[in-house]
């Protein structure tokens, strides 16, 4: 089990770890990966719906958002295939993340292109082209967010990442609804395969990291095949296929056991829950504010604008605590506030509809949430293999929200039931299982001493 040693660094140090050049770069690699997301969710279905377009098919729409979620499948093609022409001009990731950007434009210029009315099979198409493309961008981001800087970097670089996201949620929400609104849907959307130049510059500009596969890592591929009776060195296509197989796939999961041994499964339940009680409380949060008469600018006001400078704040300050204390304190810091503030949405719900304390409850549930985002980004950064980033890192992001999500639809019952009050004591209780496995890792896992 590697968990990182715990620091030393001074506060002042720890503040200007936002002004180094991979920290700042990750601020414009963040607003690329968010750019899509919602102009294949939200906003088309905004799109569709204002055109005329059924319920039903509008639910149809919604399963192209299943791509983000299966991204481990082809992650270890971007891990380990080369691409012609742009490998060698860029490097490894770079080259993935340059294919990716340009996939994400011509997809929304498509949508943009496209008669909505009269050919949703074609926007469709166009839209998956689009969720697929921003999937492949996802792995590549996260792999180079990992391998471009050190262990103690990685709060501040998901801080980062965090903030560059948010604002290309405000941008491809808010932001393309005032286009539309003024002009029309194409022209929102032909504005966002624009901005999409953001992220294609940064591409361009930033340095490719340099890692290589490390001779513990060579011998450990070099077992994997021999006990299945393949030569990497041997001739033919098939065997060259199946050592790649073995090498891109097998390998990277057999690593992660191999070097974490009977913590493995300790860490891949923590992995799975720490995001829990965030999660299934998200799902009743709007719901909730309406049922207790606040107006819908009220809550935009409160929830959106206001929560959203919460979360970056709390981001930001996650990213100085991992440099300052390391990753174990700072997590199990998050996980506390996580389910501790969900007691505050009890509280609530308890008493007389108030905007002031609506608007404490949102900050200090989205300043907790900023910072147990931030440092679980690094926790889970810290737990890759850089011969397998991408493949390690697509694993642990699905696994992070697949639990959560399950148990989330189950919500509704759990309100209709019993009413919001012990609902919001039940989403604090479920994150108890993710502080205990903090302090358990904490304690029993020994700690890793490289820098």
């Amino acid at each position: 089990m590697t968990i990182p040693a715990e620091t030393a660094t001074g506060w002042r140090e720890a503040l200007l770890v936002y002004a180094r050049r991979q920290v700042l770069g990750m601020i414009f690699l963040g607003f690329a990966a968010g750019l899509p997301f919602l102009l294949v969710f939200s906003t088309l279905s905004a799109w569709l719906r204002d055109e005329g377009a059924s319920l039903t098919v509008i639910g149809f729409f919604s399963w192209i958002g299943i791509t983000y979620s299966i991204k481990v499948f082809w992650a270890p093609v971007v891990d380990r295939l080369p691409l012609p022409f742009l490998t060698a001009l860029l490097g490894r990731r770079r080259g993935w993340m340059l294919l990716a950007q340009l996939g994400i434009a011509a997809g929304l210029a498509g949508m943009a292109l496209t008669d909505v009315p009269a050919d949703a099979t074609r926007i469709a198409l166009f839209a998956l082209v689009v969720a697929f493309s921003s999937a492949t961008q996802d792995i590549t981001i996260d792999a180079y967010r990992i391998e471009a800087a050190e262990k103690e970097l990685q709060g501040a670089m998901a801080a980062a990442y965090v903030f560059g996201y948010r604002v290309a949620l405000l941008v491809a929400g808010a932001g393309a609804f005032y286009i539309a609104e003024f002009s029309s849907w194409s022209g929102a959307y032909l504005a966002m395969a624009a901005f999409m130049l953001v992220g294609i510059v940064t591409t361009l500009v930033i340095r490719e990291p340099r890692v290589a596969i490390d001779a513990d890592t060579a011998r450990l591929e070099a077992r994997v095949e021999s006990l299945l009776g393949v030569d990497h060195q041997g001739r033919g296509f098939l065997n060259r296929l199946a050592a790649w197989f073995l090498d891109a796939v097998v390998s990277p999961f057999v690593e992660f056991f191999a070097r974490n041994g009977r913590f493995a499964l300790a860490i891949l339940l923590l992995i799975g829950v720490y995001k829990i009680s965030d999660i299934t409380l998200g799902v009743m949060a709007n719901p909730f504010y309406l049922d207790l008469g606040f107006s819908k600018t009220q809550i935009a006001d409160v929830t959106k604008i206001f929560g959203f400078f919460m979360t970056i704040a709390g981001a930001a300050l996650g990213g100085v605590l991992v440099v300052r204390y390391g990753i174990m304190r700072p997590l199990l810091l998050g996980a506390v506030l996580v389910a501790a503030t969900n007691l505050l949405f009890a509280a609530l719900a308890l008493s007389d509809p108030d905007i002031s304390f609506l608007a404490l409850v949102i900050s200090a549930d989205n300043l907790g949430g900023g910072i147990a985002t931030s440092v679980f980004i690094a926790y889970l950064s810290s737990l890759t293999n850089t011969a397998y980033t991408a493949t390690q890192y697509a694993l642990f992001s699905s696994l992070m929200t697949l639990p959560a999500k399950v148990l989330g639809g189950f919500s509704g019952i759990v309100v209709d039931g019993y009413g919001y009050a012990p609902f919001f004591i039940y989403s604090s209780a479920i994150g108890l299982p993710a502080i205990l496995l903090v302090v358990y890792l904490m304690r029993c896992a020994p700690v890793d001493q490289s820098p």
